[in-house]
């Protein structure tokens, strides 16, 4: 529970502007599934953590 009041405050801090955007996110955000949710964050992890031999290999 204590992530959800984080993720709160930080949206209760946001411009007005952003708020649109952010909720546009979160929609599409709903609508994967959780499988496929992991599979992003997998990916993105990887893609950091590897970024320097990535680099390397499309050389």
């Amino acid at each position: 529970m204590e992530q959800k009041k984080e993720i709160v405050d930080i949206v209760n801090k946001l411009p007005e502007e952003i708020l649109g955007e952010l909720l546009n996110y979160l929609r599409q955000v709903e609508k994967t599934s959780t499988e496929k949710m992991r599979l992003s964050l997998n990916l993105k992890t990887i893609l950091k953590e590897d970024a320097e031999l990535l680099e390397k290999l499309a050389k």
